[in-house]
């Protein structure tokens, strides 16, 4: 009788763990397993430019920055006369529906969120000249099990993010390349209340274009703590432009908060970067 109760407590704290860190999971914006899509929607017929957006969390949910991104992404869509797809499906990532597409936007994905096949038809994509636009999640995952995207695609591993706190104004500089991309930004770009990363490596080393840079004189530092670290040695690039093969590639690491998507300024820059890597009109 006393083994049966043992194991019935036992049982009761594997219970009440499990629903502990499933409530963590919720509150802190982390979900606990990978889901996969193998049977993609049906999309429409696309009779201008088209652009895929996938919208996507196995790792942490960006609540707020999801829809204020996809919301951005629809006006910019809209405004220049593009066709837009929104999806959370990542089976369109399939050589047959991606080539209806001239861009790719990746908005806040994070976590391994593409099968086997599905990585194989999104990096021939690009190769054979497609563009692929990520935001800020894009590029945070702590670890990636898809090393091309880390090393290649993104081209530098998140190792943190300001803390302490964790949202702070910054100033974003323009870099010395001359750019159409950010050709409307003033030299110094005062952004309120973002969370700011730092990475493992300057993509600038690997031949990459970097666009902005983060002045870490304008914002708190912390260095180590228990989330990595907010500070790069030398130059701290957050957004940056590059090509594999026949493509396009953009990246920033600007976005987490939705506040900053109805910046006119993020606007004009992200509608730039789709212009860019998928050679839109």
């Amino acid at each position: 009788m006393a083994k049966l109760m043992n194991w019935k407590v036992l049982l009761v704290l594997v219970c009440l763990l499990a629903l502990a860190a499933y409530g963590f999971g919720r509150y802190t914006g982390m979900i606990q397993r990978n889901v996969y899509e193998y049977e993609p929607p049906e999309l429409p017929e696309y009779t201008r430019p088209a652009v895929l957006v996938l919208t996507k969390a196995n790792g942490f949910v960006h609540r707020d920055a999801m829809p204020a991104g996809e919301n951005m992404l629809l006006d910019i869509a809209r405004a220049q006369g593009w066709d837009i797809t929104l999806t959370d499906n990542a089976a369109t990532h399939n050589a047959q529906d991606l080539a209806r597409f001239k861009a790719v936007v990746w908005n806040n994905v994070s976590g391994d969120v593409l099968t086997p096949d599905q990585r194989v038809a999104l990096k021939s994509y690009i190769e054979q000249g497609g563009g692929w636009i990520g935001i800020h999640a894009a590029g945070g995952d702590p670890k990636y099990k898809w090393q091309w995207y880390v090393d290649t695609l993104i081209g530098a591993q998140f190792i943190g993010h300001t803390m302490h706190p964790q949202f702070q104004d910054a100033d974003v500089l323009r870099s010395e390349l001359e750019s159409g991309m950010t050709a409307h930004l003033p030299d110094r770009w005062r952004i309120a209340q973002e969370e700011w990363y730092a990475f493992d490596q300057n993509p600038r080393g690997k031949g990459y274009d970097i666009l902005l840079t983060l002045d870490e004189d304008s914002y708190s530092q912390k260095g180590e703590s228990i989330f990595g670290t907010d500070t790069m040695p030398g130059e701290h690039p957050i957004t940056w432009r590059h090509s594999v093969g026949q493509g396009r590639v953009f990246y920033t690491a600007i976005g987490h908060q939705a506040a900053t998507y109805q910046i006119p300024e993020f606007q004009a820059l992200i509608t730039e970067a789709i212009r860019w890597a998928g050679a839109m009109p």
